[in-house]
């Protein structure tokens, strides 16, 4: 298989701020790939720039063999490349099935045709018994389904999960986690972001570990939670020499 993303000296000032810098990596096909680092490391802004919703200031991002840097959202998702918000945003007064087809639309132009494909992406998250009710009225738990449901009906290749397990009590994690898995056995390709570290374990094919806007560690997850410069990066220097491996 080819590759699904290719990301190449991506970077993006904000006045003084290099948010990202040089940042390059590779997402094959089918494999589900953790982009990880600190608050601050520059994992959601390289979202938004793979996903149009920023324009870098140099570097290319290249889905499927196309070039997608620079283009508009709506045009990078007609492209096959959805995502997921940090903080779900769903249209609070609206059931969760019009929520959803609002992403059907961008395919399937006809009502029937993208309420199909809704409740389809609706019950592939288990949301089925839900579809009625007002999106304010979602648990957490739900709210972070029906972001992943509204970025399925767009029928995605490559979907970007960032921090979908955010505010998640344990439980709630490990059906979050079975959900990942999921998608990824329905042979979708997976960039996700996340700070759980033993949900990242349990779904990641490979790891990139961003600080500071730059790339600092790219490998296995039992290579990547054993790189110093990593533990320095989430746990300080003292920790980087004396507790390898020691990544939460």
């Amino acid at each position: 298989m080819g590759d699904a993303l290719i990301v190449q000296n991506l970077s993006k000032r904000f006045g003084g701020l290099k948010a990202v810098q040089d940042v390059g990596f590779s997402v094959r096909e089918n494999e589900t790939v953790a982009l990880l680092g600190p608050n601050g490391a520059g994992k959601t802004t390289s979202f938004n720039l793979i996903t149009g919703f920023q324009k870098p200031d140099t570097g290319s991002v290249v889905a499927f063999g196309r070039e997608i840097a620079g283009l508009r959202p709506h045009v990078v998702c007609s492209h096959g490349v959805a995502r997921t918000f940090q903080v779900a945003k769903p249209f609070g007064a609206m059931t969760v099935l019009s929520n959803v087809m609002t992403g059907a639309f961008l395919h399937h132009k006809g009502m029937a045709a993208a309420r199909q494909k809704a409740i389809e992406a609706i019950e592939f998250v288990g949301l089925g018994s839900r579809q009625s009710m007002a999106a304010r009225d979602l648990t957490t738990i739900d709210q972070r389904r029906l972001e992943m449901a509204r970025a399925l009906a767009t029928e995605p290749r490559l979907l970007l999960l960032d921090e979908v397990m955010a505010g998640l009590n344990p439980s709630e994690i490990d059906q979050a986690v079975a959900l990942v898995k999921k998608l990824a056995s329905r042979g979708l390709t997976i960039v996700i972001v996340e700070h759980v570290m033993r949900a990242i374990m349990a779904v990641a094919d490979r790891m990139v570990v961003l600080d500071h806007g730059q790339k600092i560690a790219e490998g296995s997850p039992k290579d990547v939670v054993a790189n110093p410069d990593v533990i320095r990066a989430y746990l300080g220097s003292a920790h980087a020499e004396v507790a390898p491996g020691v990544v939460s």
